[in-house]
């Protein structure tokens, strides 16, 4: 198979874009390294994958790109991630998520591809009420606190329009907080990074809010496996993708403390607005009509983790 990663040198992306090389597909990524690395693709590269620099918001570059080299699969993880950024700068949120996502979407159906695989947001798309009692599941209504989620959300309607419309073949997954090897722990998403990388440094964390607020971590070798099981089946519309389980930031903390061999005595800092309270996706229906399910726990990963970023 041919397949085409945006976002491919992302945290999540370089895990992907591994996977694919590992089972003898054809790579190209498209990635303008604002946020991804190219550290992470060093091993991709030098196994046949490609790198094209661009911006997924640039019309003309995601054309050219798809026209090339028509991929078989695209993989959209492309994207504008920080819930500040969008808060403050609602426009350029919108632009990347959105702009770019049609973009994706409508060089792909003229170059005749196949399947495109779309990582959207479970944590922030669905919002939260005192009313509501996760595990949320994809009939929950959406009600996003922060234009990131609402642009993820309107990123996916794009999705379905183009499947209607053109007979697109696409499906969104709706992400639990993933975490793993390789993610920015100084970016605003990566809480499990940003942990990890104070206590082996010997730094404070700092918890926002009272530490109270909950979110569903899924290690990203299951959202990898999650990707290659969508993009294989023929299933159309929306998939949460998460373990169910609610985690707490206090007790995430002590167990990444754990993990590190260190004490997690956090600092405590004001709630952040923008900022879902509570929140884990039920994923049935992936395991239905994707055949995919959580396999790692949140002690397993968090080990798997913390090694890595110790170099272990």
């Amino acid at each position: 198979m041919r397949a085409l990663v945006t976002g491919g040198a992302g945290f999540i992306g370089s895990h992907l874009v591994d996977t694919l090389l590992e089972r003898g597909d054809e790579v190209e990524v498209l990635d303008d390294l604002s946020t991804g690395r190219r550290e992470n693709l060093t091993a991709a590269l030098e196994a046949g994958a490609k790198l094209v620099e661009a911006d997924v918001s640039d019309e003309s570059s995601v054309a050219g790109t798809i026209e090339s080299r028509p991929p078989d699969a695209i993989f959209h993880l492309a994207g504008q991630m920080d819930v500040r950024v969008s808060v403050s700068d609602p426009f350029f949120d919108a632009r990347v998520n959105v702009g770019g996502t049609i973009n994706v979407l409508d060089a792909a159906r003229q170059a005749g591809t196949g399947r495109v695989v779309f990582a959207s947001t479970g944590g922030a798309i669905y919002g939260e009420g005192d009313w509501r009692d996760p595990p949320l599941d994809e009939s929950a209504e959406v009600l996003p606190d922060a234009p990131y989620g609402q642009s993820k959300y309107a990123a996916e309607g794009y999705l379905s329009v183009y499947n209607r419309l053109y007979d697109l073949s696409t499906v969104s997954l709706r992400l639990g907080n993933v975490y793993g090897p390789r993610q920015d722990q100084f970016g605003e998403a990566g809480v499990v990074a940003i942990f990890c990388g104070a206590l082996l440094e010997g730094r404070t964390p700092r918890v926002f809010g009272d530490g109270h607020q909950t979110r569903d971590y899924v290690y990203v070798g299951d959202i990898v496996e999650a990707m290659l099981a969508a993009a294989a089946a023929d299933a159309v519309g929306t998939f949460n993708v998460g373990t169910g389980i609610e985690t707490s930031v206090l007790e995430l903390g002590r167990m990444i403390g754990e993990a590190c061999e260190r004490p997690f005595e956090p600092e405590m800092a004001p709630h952040r607005p923008g900022e879902v309270q509570r929140i884990a996706i039920e994923s049935s229906k992936a395991e239905r009509e994707l055949g995919w399910k959580a396999a790692t726990s949140v002690t397993d990963g968090l080990k798997r983790t913390a090694d890595a970023f110790a170099g272990r």
